[in-house]
């Protein structure tokens, strides 16, 4: 979504301006066992059982940007002391960091991009670790770091099969196909015709499987998902988006792609994105939750997580010129409205505040912890492969 701000002409070229600078079933809900605040000097009081249940679980945000923030004086500098508190008070410890990066300079844009925020994440180790294997999360959990997914939501960086290895070896772990505009492999989510994947996608969509690398559909097109859901021999991930039963709009999935995608054994994450969850006001983390429960009543729990597709923070927290910026590089469709994030899931502790959702419809702790994180932690853990070096 709006996180990719390389794919907008102003996006575009602030990454230019870096890279030359950097080269199922519902259950009663237990008693919510009195609440307190998560943290001091926050207003909002949390019960107990949301606060557990956050703190308890392997949360994985499969959309969840470190910074919306792509100047270079900030990821070569050290993270503020405000942003790491953050991170590490936000519960969560998996955030698949991935920005659209197109164009006819894609794979020199992307190699730039991957040693800057990698470097980020190595002088702010304090803070962060990095992802190879899915139990790297499971160790970031026990030393309370945010584990860095690195992605890219898009995949016109590979440029051959062969270059989905070496991606994969420099640390990407999942690509999208394509971004909301047709690439050699297939066609985006607001293109006006979708021919579906390429015979060059196919190779690319075999490579990846072969790799270990987790395909991402969230901005393709509803043919081209459908014929990655088919093709790959696998299964694959719609990390960030929801669902069009419940709002008829182009970057939203139909309720057969969710459908195939669990057939398969795949994992859908919900996005607080405001304009995907509903198309008028009020819209609240409630009606986030309504896309939630869709896909639970579609395909049963084990098919449903999380993938904000923002910072913790949010979009209505970025400067006025660089949100102006953002928005002007997006077709109509898309439909923007004042605010782009969604009310009660705009902010650092918007886990906690899904959680008391999630508690307040009936959801039993164990399944709060699949929707948090369990869902996609296996599915991570069926896909990637360890890197071997050759005998």
């Amino acid at each position: 979504m709006p996180d990719q701000f390389p794919l907008s002409p102003g996006r575009r070229r602030l990454l230019g301006h870096a890279v030359a600078l950097s080269a199922g079933a519902l259950a009663f809900p237990a008693i919510a066992r009195g609440r307190h605040q998560a943290l001091p000097d926050v207003p909002t009081a949390y019960s107990t059982r949301a606060i557990d249940l956050v703190r308890e679980s392997l949360v994985i945000d499969m959309l969840g940007v470190i910074k919306i923030d792509f100047r270079p004086e900030y990821y070569a500098s050290r993270i503020s002391e405000q942003d790491a508190a953050d991170m590490r008070a936000s519960g969560i410890t998996g955030f698949h960091h991935a920005i659209g990066i197109g164009g006819p300079d894609a794979y020199q844009d992307t190699l730039a991009y991957l040693a800057a925020w990698n470097g980020f994440v190595g002088r702010n180790s304090h803070v962060f670790t990095l992802v190879g294997e899915a139990e790297d999360l499971d160790r970031a959990k026990a030393d309370g770091k945010a584990a860095i997914i690195m992605g890219v939501q898009n995949a016109e960086q590979f440029r051959t099969p062969a270059d989905v290895r070496m991606f994969y070896l420099l640390g990407m772990r999942c690509a999208q196909l394509t971004y909301n505009a047709q690439n050699l492999i297939g066609a985006g989510a607001t293109d006006r015709i979708d021919g579906g994947v390429s015979d060059f996608g196919v190779q690319i969509i075999q490579a990846m499987h072969e790799t270990g690398m987790l395909i991402d559909v969230s901005h393709c097109g509803d043919r081209t998902t459908l014929d990655a859901i088919d093709l790959a021999p696998g299964p694959i991930a719609i990390t960030h988006s929801n669902c069009r039963a419940l709002n008829n709009h182009p970057r939203v999935k139909t309720d057969e792609a969710i459908r195939k995608l669990a057939a398969k054994g795949g994992v859908m994450g919900v996005t607080g994105v405001r304009m995907f969850v509903r198309d008028r006001e009020p819209t609240t983390v409630e009606h986030m939750v309504d896309h939630i429960d869709h896909v639970v009543k579609l395909v049963g729990i084990d098919h449903i997580g999380i993938g904000s597709d923002a910072d913790l923070q949010g979009y209505d927290h970025m400067p006025a010129e660089q949100n102006k910026a953002l928005r002007a590089g997006y077709k109509s469709s898309y439909a923007f409205r004042d605010k782009i994030d969604t009310d009660g899931f705009n902010h650092p502790r918007k886990t906690y505040d899904l959680t008391e959702v999630l508690i307040r419809r009936g959801y039993s702790d164990e399944h709060i912890r699949k929707i948090l994180g369990g869902n996609f932690r296996r599915l991570l853990g069926q896909t990637w492969k360890p890197v071997v070096l050759p005998a």
